[in-house]
């Protein structure tokens, strides 16, 4: 993780400058998932020739914040990276005076962009960020301003990680990273890794896979296997020789395709899925009462299967979900002996109960949201690039498979669904996968579709 960082400070003696503006843009290696600028009051003067440089002057810094109220930002938002600037022994320096002033010890790892762009770019007339990021092409705007150079020095800092191909950058933040010092080969295989979601496959010397997994971030998932402690670890830092990655852009996808892949490869060092994810469902029945009666029951003992959970307090939070999202009252659904019907806004006591017709269809317009029963809908969410999207297809409640689109008239045409699906095997765990996902994630955009005939 890096934070790219400028500094714009006051000028005047060594070590006596001020800063009166920062920017930090805090960078994953593929894009920034945080940032923070502002003006910061540097209580004291502004040298000429800095004004006319920057444009900032002592009246627009009156009312900006002083460096004690930004220190615990830029504390959090650098936590754990690599500071990235150019010309960085230069921020780095004037950012630990500042700390050193209030008692603070402020340290950091830092990389240079002139640095690198010495090593990557040595046929460059200028390595000065104005000129260098010009012959490059790379747009630049508000030039001597905080936010403006920390952009410039970003978008430089991509290209020269782009043409780092001995990957001497990832290398050095791996280590320092690291619980524990990466190999070689280690080293190369995670640098060859993007930090995106999708299933991971780790090979051993004659290529069969040994351990697989899914992931929000390959890169970060790889390097903890590698410097974990633990038998587990062990084993796969001695018997990894490489690593491949589907990425999936979607996480619901990447956990049904570890589901699949664990069942077709079986690696020696995965703890194969039992032959049920869920361990209870909530079984429905009236029993002679004309409402519809709740229980959860372990699942090897199910009448009729609606939703499955993975133990009674999961199942429990659905229930209680349900009662608040459909004004159901919590006594009626199993969960409490009495019901405080003030609270629970049961005007005339337990009116779900009283009346049966009205309970009833609460009950299963809740199944009907969180179930995939019966249904043909598609589940849209992001894919593995820009203007992409992924895929699920269900249709009449079963799992047909996944694939990825590109333009909207694609997506409500099911014959051309069906046609360009990767097909993938349907069973309750799969189905299970799915409820469950949807229960906890509410980012999913579900299409319904009428079934092809």
């Amino acid at each position: 993780m890096y934070a790219i960082l400028d500094i714009e400070s006051t000028g005047g003696k060594y070590n006596e400058e001020g800063i009166m503006e920062i920017a930090i843009h805090k960078f994953d290696g593929h894009k920034v998932v945080d940032k923070f600028m502002s003006l910061v009051n540097p209580e004291r003067e502004i040298q000429p020739f800095v004004v006319k440089l920057t444009g900032i002057n002592n009246k627009m810094l009156r009312t900006a914040p002083k460096f004690h109220e930004v220190a615990k930002r830029i504390i959090e938002i650098t936590d754990g990276t690599i500071l990235v600037a150019h010309n960085a022994q230069f921020d780095y320096r004037i950012l630990r005076t500042e700390f050193r002033r209030l008692g603070y010890d402020f340290q950091r790892k830092t990389l240079c962009t002139v640095d690198l762009a010495k090593k990557l770019l040595p046929d460059a007339e200028s390595h000065s960020l104005g000129k260098l990021v010009r012959s490059l092409g790379i747009p630049m705007s508000d030039r001597h301003r905080a936010n403006g150079d920390a952009i410039a020095t970003l978008k430089l800092f991509k290209l020269l990680l782009d043409k780092d191909s001995q990957k001497t950058i990832i290398k050095e933040v791996l280590r320092e990273e690291s619980q524990g010092e990466l190999s070689p080969t280690q080293l190369d295989i995670v640098s060859g890794l993007p930090s995106e979601t999708g299933v991971y496959y780790m090979h051993d010397k004659d290529g069969e896979i040994i351990f697989l997994g899914k992931t929000k971030n390959a890169k970060k998932r790889v390097n903890q296997h590698f410097t974990n402690l633990g038998q587990l670890a062990r084993k796969l830092q001695k018997e990894t020789k490489k690593v491949s990655f589907e990425p999936t852009g979607s996480e619901l996808l990447a956990i049904l395709k570890e589901y699949v892949e664990l069942k077709k490869t079986r690696p020696k060092h995965n703890n194969i899925t039992k032959k049920s994810l869920f361990s209870h469902v909530i079984n429905f029945s009236k029993n002679g009462s004309p409402h519809i009666e709740l229980e959860i029951v372990k699942n090897k003992f199910k009448k009729r299967q609606k939703i499955g959970f993975n133990g009674i307090p999961s199942a429990n939070s659905f229930l209680k979900k349900i009662s608040q999202e459909f004004e159901l009252c919590p006594s009626s659904l199993g969960l409490e002996d009495t019901c405080d019907h003030s609270k629970n806004g049961c005007s005339d006591g337990c009116s779900d109960l009283e009346n049966a017709m009205e309970f009833n269809q609460k009950i299963e317009d809740a199944l009907d949201k969180y179930s995939i029963k019966g249904k043909t809908i598609v589940l849209l969410d992001r894919g593995r690039e820009h203007g992409e999207q992924s895929f699920i297809l269900v249709k009449n409640g079963i799992l047909k498979g996944f694939g990825y689109v590109q333009l909207n008239h694609q997506i409500n045409n099911i014959h051309i669904l069906e046609s360009i699906i990767t097909p993938m095997p349907s069973d309750e765990n799969t189905t299970f996968i799915v409820e469950s996902y949807l229960r906890k994630n509410n980012n999913l955009k579900i299409l319904e579709l009428t079934p092809a005939l």
